[in-house]
């Protein structure tokens, strides 16, 4: 009969592609915390060396990390997609503020067609979980939660399109975003005119994915970011405007 046994390495190459799949898809995440090497080979129905084995291989790859005491991690992989140098530059410079919103309504517009077309009822159950958190979260009036739970909606879209490149690529983007290399997402969420419109766009939005809209959905999505765009473009006026009135002011007092 053509049957050969399994063994152990076979065993342990497989463990070490099923864990690699869920790093590339993004379930599991930089930073996430692996089960216990016990468990998981509960969980896999495989042996605790072939799990062992497994483990070391990945940390080889550079896509785990062991922190003593504290168990298995996946590695930061997704790094930053800018060098530290080019990274500086972004923040100081509003011309690439302007650019990484262009680059973002374009991304995520496709992204959101083609979450359309290629989401499970899983995928747009996420999402819509998502947004009822958001409404949730509205009334409290906490810019903070708000401008996380923003990140995580755009972010389950982009995982709803089922393309590991634009994921990975997104996710680095939003890293930056997160650390206030481009703008401080709270403030937009801090004026009480911007925070409903806000609302209705990612309502608008999620009714579309819902719907399996393609060209609705992209549609949302860019009226959403055309709105970022201008409240941004407004705000820095604001501030140059309020610069230079604190500049007179203070010219006028010191003149007696």
């Amino acid at each position: 009969m053509p049957f050969q046994k399994i063994n152990a390495e076979k065993l342990a190459h497989s463990v070490m592609k099923q864990i690699e799949l869920l790093i590339l898809r993004g379930i599991l995440r930089p930073g996430e915390r692996l089960p216990s090497e016990r468990d998981l080979a509960e969980r896999l129905g495989v042996s605790r060396p072939s799990v062992r084995e497994a483990l070391a291989e990945l940390s080889s790859k550079g896509l785990l990390t062991t922190k003593a005491g504290a168990g298995v991690f996946v590695a930061d992989v997704l790094g930053s997609a800018f060098s530290p140098a080019l990274v500086k530059l972004f923040g100081s410079h509003d011309e690439a503020v302007f650019d990484y919103i262009a680059f973002r309504r374009d991304m995520e517009g496709l992204a959101a067609e083609r979450a359309t077309r290629f989401a499970s009822d899983t995928d747009l159950n996420v999402i819509n979980a998502i947004f009822k958190k958001m409404e949730a979260a509205h009334p409290k009036r906490n810019p903070t939660d708000e401008a996380r739970l923003d990140a995580e909606f755009h972010l389950s879209i982009i995982e709803a399109s089922h393309n590991v490149i634009m994921l990975h690529m997104m996710r680095s983007m939003f890293d930056l975003l997160r650390e206030g290399v481009f703008y401080n997402r709270s403030v937009i969420f801090k004026q009480r005119t911007n925070r409903a419109l806000l609302l209705d766009q990612h309502r608008a939005i999620n009714d579309a994915l819902q719907a399996r809209d393609p060209d609705a959905a992209r549609a949302a999505v860019i009226r959403h970011l055309d709105y970022v765009e201008a409240a941004l473009s407004d705000q820095q006026k604001f501030e140059r405007n309020e610069d230079i009135a604190r500049l007179r002011f203070e010219h006028e007092q010191s003149r007696g």
